[in-house]
């Protein structure tokens, strides 16, 4: 049997977040235009119009902000944005900016129309924060020389250029950051036909023969989310290397799946315990996240910001004031006896 380790698969294969290696994968992957892009459409209309319009102005395009779940193409979209302006992008990320002379021989160095993407950017220092408030409103860097009483400060003239934030907790960006884009977009969860067309995709520039039937699989254990379906696609992909003839089909497919323990709503098994421990150990609930924690050994953000939004999001859990329960849909899916006190989905709150 080949094992886990063959197959070079991360520790939990369908986490949104990657790695640097994966990351540098993807890279081959991205879609270069709007045309290419897949899902989005609301943000892909609008973005078109914004870049259409100051290219006939002949401007820089105002400062953007994409925010919503890791994996869902903030960062490819700053990229497309950039091909789309015929404009040069620099990449940073918010926790890279220490010092601000980091910022400043960034900005310094761009050029009339020129794109800075921070990634991370909730995770930037608030003193740099203070910094780039007056060079994304007046294209100028305020800079202090000296300390004490002969301190003073030099502004220095930068060029027109635009700043591409991105970040999977807008809540944690300061409301003076926020005010200053001028256009702020959400990227939601893709839908299951969606992320077939990105697999069918990403298996053609991989140049791996795949039959619909494997897309559909694929699809349907992505979470709806594009980097988990590529990451599944080339894991599946050194399966049929190894185990077949390179042929993606569906019964590959599927025994690929099964050796990485991802089952058809996309379910792992940190997932399944999760829902396994409610039920078995506390009747399905409701039960304190602290407790959960407590019982299945998990830190207590990992099942708040990693799992347990996947499991609401599919109805498999839900959050009351008492804590939180495991809804028939869960307890269905584990193939085991709903409780008569479960049947009933309790009302759900929202924090």
């Amino acid at each position: 049997m080949i094992e886990r380790e063959e197959m070079n698969i991360p520790e939990r294969i369908v986490t949104a977040e990657a790695p640097g290696e994966e990351r540098d994968f993807e890279v081959g992957l991205r879609p270069q235009s709007l045309k290419d892009f897949v899902g989005q459409d609301d943000i892909k209309e609008n973005l078109s119009i914004f870049i259409e319009a100051s290219k006939k102005r002949d401007e820089p395009i105002e400062h953007v902000l994409l925010y919503g779940n890791p994996g869902l193409g903030k960062t490819t979209l700053a990229h497309i944005i950039a091909n789309e302006m015929g404009s040069q992008i620099r990449v940073t990320s918010g926790p890279a900016l220490e010092r601000v002379g980091d910022l400043a021989a960034i900005l310094s160095n761009l050029g009339r129309g020129d794109i800075l993407f921070i990634d991370e950017i909730h995770r930037m220092n608030k003193t740099i924060e203070e910094v780039l408030y007056p060079a994304m409103e007046d294209y100028a860097l305020d800079i202090i020389v000296g300390k004490g009483p002969t301190a003073r400060t030099l502004r220095l003239s930068l060029e027109r250029f635009t700043i591409i934030g991105a970040t999977t907790r807008l809540s944690l960006l300061s409301s003076p950051l926020r005010d200053r884009f001028g256009v702020t977009h959400h990227l939601n969860f893709y839908e299951e036909e969606h992320i077939g067309s990105i697999v069918a995709r990403s298996a053609s520039l991989l140049e791996t023969p795949i039959d619909q039937e494997a897309i559909n699989i694929l699809a349907g254990r992505s979470r709806r989310t594009p980097r988990i379906a590529n990451r599944l696609l080339r894991r599946v992909r050194d399966y049929a290397d190894v185990r077949a003839d390179g042929h993606i089909t569906q019964p590959i497919c599927q025994k690929a799946l099964e050796k990485l323990t991802v089952d058809h709503m996309g379910l792992d098994n940190t997932d399944r315990r999760i829902l396994k421990t409610v039920i078995e150990k506390f009747g399905g609930g409701p039960v304190g996240l602290s407790t959960i924690a407590a019982a299945t050994q998990e830190e207590i953000q990992t099942i708040e910001e990693v799992h347990e939004p996947f499991l609401i999001q599919i109805g498999f859990l839900t959050r009351t004031p008492r804590g939180r329960v495991v809804t028939e849909h869960g307890y269905k899916h584990l193939n085991l006896p709903c409780l008569p006190t479960q049947r009933d989905t309790p009302n759900p709150i929202t924090n």
